[in-house]
């Protein structure tokens, strides 16, 4: 049932909301970390059925939510840490979403021994947890859920606060820290993809529509309703394309789960045409866009009432 992952919930006839899309049930999870590195209890806020969790477990994702979050338990050589990267906010009678960029520090019996850049994320799919290394962090996530519509954009409140410094930073807790050129800016990236899997497993993807925006600019409020037109087929000829809207590749490439339950990326082999009808959409919103590691302390962006419009 692909409707599954939308709401009953619509603003008006032609709007739907996403299942929790509008933000305002949060799973509240207090996680113990490990003695060595404190033994302090953190909290993580996961988009799901109201409910609060005091135990150290995985998450999966609760009552039909289709939305994964940075936040994770992660266990690494028996130490278990936490990430908490994305934050239930209070904004009217309900809450919103609060992605935020920082750093994420590991303290061992006093002594700073690893300290990474953690972007806030939410997305449409999960995150596997626990999460047991740093490396390639994008294989930790499942991206994605079924979808068989084409809408015409999506929809959300948005709030931006750009932290004002020109270039992002590379921390990746292992090397030392490194410029990267350019001011870091949040994202919101939606990309319809039509599927299908090879008998041993692997997945493949063409591309069917595309929105890829980043926020290069401060708001001074909520701004509501705002809708992000969706690009059908080959894009990269039509007008407003840049080179961060082509197909997955590299370091940018995406994994989600095979008919085996096994986590394997997803190959983007081409365009798909501007009328095919697709099989999943990826839907994400960062407080940063540079990828794992990257981006600049402060950088905020808050989300709320997230849906498609047709």
């Amino acid at each position: 049932m692909l409707l599954f992952v939308l709401s009953a919930t619509h603003v008006s006839a032609q709007r739907e909301l996403f299942k929790y899309g509008n933000l305002d049930q949060w799973i509240v999870r207090n996680i113990k970390e490990s003695g060595i590195i404190g033994g302090g209890t953190k909290t993580l806020y996961e988009i799901g059925p109201s409910a609060v969790w005091n135990e150290n477990k995985a998450y999966t994702n609760q009552g039909g939510s289709p939305w994964g979050t940075s936040n994770v338990m992660a266990k690494v050589a028996g130490i278990t840490k936490t990430n908490t990267s994305v934050y239930r906010e209070k904004r009217g009678n309900g809450y919103c979403a609060c992605l935020k960029t920082h750093i994420e520090k590991c303290v061992v019996l006093g002594i700073v021994n690893i300290k990474v850049l953690a972007a806030g994320s939410i997305w449409l799919g999960e995150a596997l947890e626990p999460v047991t290394g740093t490396s390639n962090p994008m294989s930790k996530l499942s991206a994605g859920i079924p979808f068989n519509k084409r809408p015409k954009a999506i929809t959300f409140d948005y709030k931006v606060k750009l932290s004002g410094e020109p270039n992002r930073i590379r921390e990746t807790g292992f090397s030392r820290v490194t410029t990267v050129k350019g001011m870091d800016m949040p994202d919101v990236i939606c990309l319809l993809q039509k599927r299908w899997e090879d008998k041993d497993g692997n997945i493949y993807a063409k591309r069917v529509g595309t929105l890829v925006h980043r926020f290069n600019k401060n708001t001074s409020d909520w701004v509501n309703g705002a809708e992000f037109e969706i690009l059908y087929g080959d894009i990269t000829k039509q007008k407003g394309y840049q080179s961060y809207m082509g197909l997955l590749k590299g370091d940018d490439t995406k994994y989600c789960k095979n008919s085996k339950g096994e986590n394997v990326p997803i190959k983007e082999i081409g365009w798909a045409d501007a009328d095919e009808q697709p099989t999943h959409i990826v839907l994400q919103f960062d407080s940063s866009y540079g990828g794992a590691y990257v981006g600049s302390v402060g950088n905020t962006l808050w989300i709320d009432n997230v849906g498609v419009v047709y």
